[in-house]
């Protein structure tokens, strides 16, 4: 055998796909002999070396059957492009050879994922159409450290595994590849041998940047950098504003059940752009939030079990239609909030568990990898690759797809090592505590990239305890979040407003132990999805009484909600009061607006949002206690409560909402300024289904000091109502 040739070792290794270095003996390599070049076709009987005019240079030596070639060129020592012509019983073909070309990746690449530092990883890693040496192909880059060997496959290899073997970049445990000739569309996985030689199932790429449509689960090769957006303006109002100081009522949508086609299909990222972005816009909705769009497997689990956290659902189209959506939403003045799931995933084999046959992404400990509540896999957040991957997910959706904000779900779930567990299930720090140390630190370094790469741009966490300083800064010692969700305050309540009205006198104070703690964090008060599924029926549903009471208790609760201080946010169907808990298989039931209760709910939505978003005593201080006053917080007996909103430079507005079905006529307030007060909203308007009775459009406050306010006034409180009265200065 020459010096120049493969030893025979190698060449079984090639062939079994099983060698640790296979760029180590395929490709071109230089020699004493000359420039030795060696391949791995499988099936090919003959094989030809050509040079890039297509002139034959060398015919290849067959050294094993199973497809293994090499020649040398003895005249040439330096390595050139070139093509291959195979040829067998059924005929020939040229390609190009993977193996000739140099790695993408660099040193700088390798120290900044292991130190946890890489902004840009999604640029790196994940599959990348590319010229690369002068050839147009695509790059793939996986993370699997502890990896045998790792090969690319898909429909351009026919899915084997001995065809493309990737490079191992030591340092890291990044594998790589550039794979010529193939473009966006292709379709792959990776194909995994662990350390102890047992071959994997299959897997999706972590960075996959789209996906196959459900049930199929392969990634497919896309391009996320070219997407052509209009909404510089809007961007650039966001960057310049303050988030607390706007106003923010969001919309919370499940994409795959707020309308679907006759025949059950999913509208399309276009469809819903032409049917649900006007629908929010015409309710005065300033912001869309999506239940997860981020690739899962299972449509029962709304998204919130994703797999790909790089790619939005093929349920509804490519990424490109996406960002059209999000583009055409910012045109019409809309934020797009997308929920985002750090805190768990779920176990399919094709996904993250057990990536490279060890516990990579998850902690390896069950006690901290595993939440036996939703049977998912915990992410390890001290382990500074993941965590970098993870930072990579968040700030790749704010880059390539320009989402407004991201609400991080289940919080409570990372901070606490003992949550949903029973003693012993869980693995407590040194000290006994049972605070999880490095998902603080991961949300806290992923909150300050988030503001920092992204100007105008949020983090809302929900987040059901009273961990303290959620939505404080970094560097006063807080969690780093824009907004806390005030789950506290929705379930308080939505408790109130399922009482008889006769009972609720003994239960005033959940109407206002909010308010105690109101500037703890800055808070969205949400009516989510959540709250209208598992036999919890839709918030209509929870009303008490007859239906006309119903309604008339759910319009005075939407009052009282806009009313209080704290963004809002509604989920889908609660605008118009549907009467069925929502089912994310089927639409939501349209056909209710044919009927005057539903059509005067979305009436009411649409007037709460329109005075919210044009008085800022309604906005402009939702998260300091200036914002607010009581002026009766103690009237149980009649369970009416009443307050001021204000601003600086703003007219305050007073709301008085009663809870009761009896009218309540010459009901006094205090109030800040003597004079008009114009009536602005009446949720017992006829127009929304109501009774009628009110003020007829204003009240005149006289000087006569009242719960401990300089002026009052005597105004009517209808039954089941919220009214707000807006002053008029001269």
């Amino acid at each position: 055998m020459s010096a120049w040739q493969a030893a025979s070792g190698d060449i079984e290794a090639i062939v079994a796909a099983r060698h640790a270095d296979p760029f180590a003996v395929l490709g071109p390599h230089a020699t004493e002999a000359g420039l030795a070049v060696r391949a791995f076709i499988p099936d090919a009987s003959a094989l030809w070396l050509l040079a890039e005019d297509g002139t034959t240079l060398a015919h290849f030596a067959r050294r094993h059957e199973a497809g293994f070639f090499e020649t040398c060129l003895a005249d040439c020592r330096d390595p050139f492009a070139y093509r291959l012509r195979a040829e067998n019983t059924g005929g020939s073909w040229e390609l190009r050879d993977p193996y000739a070309f140099g790695p993408v990746l660099g040193p700088l690449d390798d120290h900044l994922l292991v130190e946890g530092t890489h902004r840009l990883l999604y640029e790196r890693l994940g599959a990348h159409p590319r010229c690369h040496q002068g050839v147009d192909g695509v790059h793939f880059a996986v993370w699997a450290p502890n990896a045998a060997r790792v090969s690319v496959v898909g429909d351009f290899n026919a899915w084997d595994g001995r065809r493309l073997p990737m490079r191992k970049r030591i340092d890291s445990g990044l594998w790589e590849i550039f794979v010529p000739d193939i473009a966006e569309g292709a379709v792959y996985k990776y194909e995994i041998i662990a350390h102890d030689g047992t071959l994997l199932p299959l897997k999706a790429d972590p960075f996959g940047f789209a996906a196959e449509l459900r049930p199929s689960t392969a990634s497919v090769v896309a391009r996320t950098d070219r997407f052509l957006f209009q909404d510089t303006d809007f961007l650039a109002r966001r960057a310049a504003a303050d988030p607390r100081r706007l106003p923010l009522a969001a919309y919370e949508v499940h994409l795959g059940s707020w309308r679907r086609h006759e025949d059950g299909r999913f509208l399309s990222y276009d469809e819903l752009a032409e049917a649900l972005i006007p629908y929010a816009v015409d309710l005065g909705f300033t912001h869309l939030e999506l239940l997860p769009v981020t690739e899962h497997p299972l449509d029962a689990s709304w998204g919130y079990q994703p797999i790909g956290l790089f790619a939005p659902t093929r349920r509804f189209g490519d990424p490109a239609g996406f960002a059209r959506f999000v583009d055409r939403a910012h045109r019409a003045g809309l934020g797009v909030i997308l929920d985002w799931v750090p805190a768990h995933f779920p176990t399919d084999v094709h996904g993250l568990a057990r990536f490279d046959g060890t516990a990579l992404y998850e902690h390896p400990d069950p006690r901290r990898g595993f939440q036996t509540e939703w049977n998912t896999a915990v992410y390890d957040y001290g382990r500074r690759e993941v965590a970098n991957v993870l930072i990579a997910s968040a700030l790749y959706w704010l880059d390539r797809y320009h989402i407004d904000a991201l609400r991080v779900d289940a919080v409570a779930s990372m901070l606490y090592l003992d949550y949903a567990r029973r003693p012993g299930e869980w693995l407590p720090n040194p000290d006994g505590s049972n605070d999880n140390r490095d998902a603080v630190g991961f949300l806290r370094s992923c909150n300050e990239l988030v503001y920092a790469e992204n100007p105008g741009a949020i983090t809302i966490a929900e987040e059901s305890t009273a961990w303290a300083g959620v939505s404080a800064p970094t560097y006063a010692g807080g969690l780093g979040f824009g907004f806390k969700w005030n789950l506290g305050w929705m379930h308080d309540t939505l408790d109130y407003m399922a009482l008889d009205p006769v009972h609720r006198r003994w239960h005033h104070d959940r109407m206002t132990f909010g308010l105690l703690y109101a500037w703890t964090e800055n808070f969205v008060l949400p009516l989510s999805h959540d709250e209208v599924v598992h036999g919890k029926g839709s918030i209509l549903a929870r009303m008490p009484g007859d239906d006309w009471q119903r309604f008339a208790n759910l319009r005075a609760y939407y009052g009282f909600m806009w009313g209080q201080p704290g963004k809002k946010l509604l989920f889908m169907g609660q605008e118009f009061a549907q009467r069925r808990e929502w089912d994310f298989a089927s639409s939501l039931d349209w056909w209710l607006l044919d009927h005057a209760p539903h059509r005067g709910m979305q009436a009411l939505i649409r007037d709460l949002n329109r005075l919210y978003r044009e008085a800022p005593a309604l906005h402009a201080r939702d998260c300091e206690p200036e914002g607010f006053r009581w002026i009766n917080a103690d009237d149980r007996d009649n369970s009416v409560f009443a307050w001021l909103r204000a601003a600086p430079g703003a007219s305050p507005v007073a709301v008085v909402s009663n809870f009761t079905p009896v009218p309540r006529p010459g009901y006094r307030i205090g109030l800040p300024q003597a004079g008009r007060w114009r009536e602005v909203l009446n949720t017992d308007a006829t127009s929304y289904g109501g009774s009628g009775l009110g003020n007829q459009g204003e009240i005149w406050a006289e000087a006569e000091p009242l719960n401990g306010l300089p002026a009052s006034a005597t105004v009517l409180a209808p039954p089941l109502a919220s009214v707000y009265f807006a002053w008029q200065p001269k």
